[in-house]
């Protein structure tokens, strides 16, 4: 097992407002398609990478306390970027950057949709 995670899911009750925040905030390029009878947003990836989605389902309900999943933002640069795009399209910055040793760097957000989202970058090597 190359990774414990391979897929994931982020909740939305407002599909269209949450594809909107994740696309400005991480500034990406997020898919919208229907998969299995629901409206998706793919977050960026290959086969070689961990994949996810944002998805309107029954099945699934934004939480603040569940599972916190962490996307990986690359550079320390793109995860302040990110933090600093947060509340001006709706979400709420939970914890700012935050040194956590040499894991890097961390953040916790609130989405528009009720999720709380960890943000992570690496430190850059020195």
């Amino acid at each position: 097992m190359q990774n414990a995670i391979n897929w994931f899911e982020i909740p939305a009750t407002d599909f269209d407002r949450a594809v909107a925040f994740y696309s400005t905030v991480l500034a990406v390029d997020i898919q919208k398609a229907e998969f299995m009878g629901e409206p998706q947003g793919f977050f960026p990836m290959d086969r070689e990478s961990v994949g996810g989605a944002i998805v309107k389902s029954d099945r699934l309900t934004p939480s603040a306390t569940g599972t916190l999943i962490y996307l990986n933002l690359g550079t320390v640069e793109n995860l302040e970027q990110a933090l600093e795009r947060v509340e001006s399209n709706g979400g709420k910055v939970c914890m700012p950057k935050t040194d956590i040793g040499d894991p890097g760097f961390i953040g916790l957000i609130l989405d528009t949709e009720g999720n709380s989202i960890g943000f992570h970058a690496l430190k850059p090597n020195e």
